[in-house]
């Protein structure tokens, strides 16, 4: 089958092969102006486009991932808002939310929030599944069913979700073995299932948070699966979930990944304590996934104040100790978060001004690319080669402040082919509809 050219454009050159030296040097937005080809779904050349000074290539990116997600409680604010804004709101409301569960409410949020992202351009997904009490079986259900269905389009891999010290229990090992043969009985949700838990300040006096995340930790080694947590999601404690998790990973010898998502309050320590404890989480090889939108939503909210402190994982700080730092959207239209619609540019937008991130350079790209990829474990790590899926994203932007400064239309290719245009939604047609 002969190849297929695409129209040139400019991708960010920490995106595209680094084995490809014939490429030109990238501009100082850290974007090169190329020609790609693809057959069969995969690309199979990359050429450099002599591209003129006033010529405005359109912006392009290889599909995005979300590496932390909450599918089971999607679009569920609604019925169940959190008009405070507040933990302990978010708590109340979720709670009354996950006793009215059923197995085809949580399968049709999270086949809306799957289409959407597959539109959108994800490529990826990771979600927590709260493992405990009465919605958790009929959680599982229907997302173990959705995860061989998306299997081929968008993999999604389930972190089980419950109070860390569950796992030092007979109920916690059983709820692990149960998990992990369910994941067996599918080739493509193979590696699709990891353990978590919740870990953070106040540490009750007893020990038991500790001794939950070792008997965590031995389990998740043993059973061969990764460990996702909900660590630190605070601006108190110090990084203390952290810090443990660093010595008992390096203590226990484990082999498997260890994910600390949100890792808030470490961001609240001064440097001098700070760089010690990121160094530290670098040589236990631990990964971070920051997550601005609902923590910046909810931490340290009070009531008509607007907070002097943002309690945020620091990611700059991470990455230059050598930790592996993704962005995640999180919640999505539930009692935690009433925003958010699974679309990753719409994150990447809101992340740069947040975090301090900027595109144009590597590091400030990585969260959403290269770094998530990695994360997660997937076989392509992004980068446009000779042999990679033939997925992008073509963006109506000409360049980062472009796509900074306004939501822009964009086609997503998969595999070689181009999704049609999604349709307005209803409001929009009758907007449209006026009369001029």
């Amino acid at each position: 089958m002969s190849a297929t050219p695409l129209p040139p454009l400019r991708l960010p050159r920490c995106l595209l092969d680094p084995g490809a030296v014939h490429l030109p040097t990238a501009d100082a937005d850290g974007l090169v102006a190329v020609e790609l080809e693809h057959a069969e779904g995969r690309f199979t050349a990359i050429k450099p486009y002599p591209a003129q000074a006033e010529a405005r290539l359109p912006l392009a990116l290889t599909p995005l991932l979300e590496p932390h997600a909450h599918l089971d409680k999607a679009f569920s604010w609604e019925r169940h808002p959190n008009r405070t804004g507040t933990m302990a709101g978010a708590l109340a409301a979720n709670q009354r939310e996950h006793h009215e569960r059923s197995v085809e409410q949580v399968h049709a949020r999270a086949e809306r929030a799957l289409d959407q992202g597959w539109r959108y351009g994800l490529r990826a997904m990771r979600s927590h599944v709260d493992s405990l009490g009465p919605g958790a079986e009929v959680s599982w259900e229907a997302l173990l069913d959705l995860q061989q269905a998306w299997a081929e389009r968008l993999p999604l891999q389930l972190v089980a979700l419950v109070p860390v010290r569950h796992w030092a229990t007979a109920a916690g090992e059983q709820l692990a073995r149960q998990l992990l043969g369910r994941r067996g009985e599918s080739a493509a949700a193979a590696g699709g299932v990891l353990l978590g838990g919740v870990l953070g300040a106040p540490f009750p006096p007893d020990g038991a948070d500790g001794e939950g995340l070792r008997a965590l930790l031995r389990l998740a080694d043993g059973l061969g699966c990764g460990v996702d947590l909900h660590i630190d999601e605070s601006a108190d404690g110090g990084g203390a979930g952290v810090a443990l998790a660093a010595r008992l990973v390096i203590e226990l010898r484990i082999g498997v990944p260890v994910c600390c998502s949100h890792s808030c309050s470490m961001s609240q320590l001064p440097v001098r304590r700070l760089l010690p404890l990121a160094d530290a989480m670098a040589e236990a090889g631990l990964a971070v996934v920051a997550l601005p939108t609902t923590n910046l939503w909810l931490l340290g909210h009070r009531d008509g104040h607007t907070p002097a402190q943002r309690p945020l994982a620091p990611i700059r700080q991470l990455q230059r100790a050598g930790v592996t730092v993704a962005v995640g959207g999180d919640n999505v239209q539930d009692p935690w978060y009433p925003g958010g619609d699974f679309d990753p540019l719409d994150l990447l937008r809101f992340s740069m001004p947040a975090a301090h991130l900027a595109p144009w350079q590597r590091q400030g790209l990585m969260p959403f690319t290269t770094a998530s990829s990695r994360l997660m474990g997937l076989a392509w790590d992004g980068v446009v080669r000779p042999g990679a899926p033939a997925d992008l994203l073509l963006l109506g932007a000409s360049g980062w402040s472009d796509l900074l400064a306004r939501p822009v239309p964009r086609r997503v290719l998969r595999a070689g082919r181009w999704l049609p245009s999604p349709s307005p939604s209803p409001l929009q047609q009758l907007l449209e509809a006026l009369p001029a």
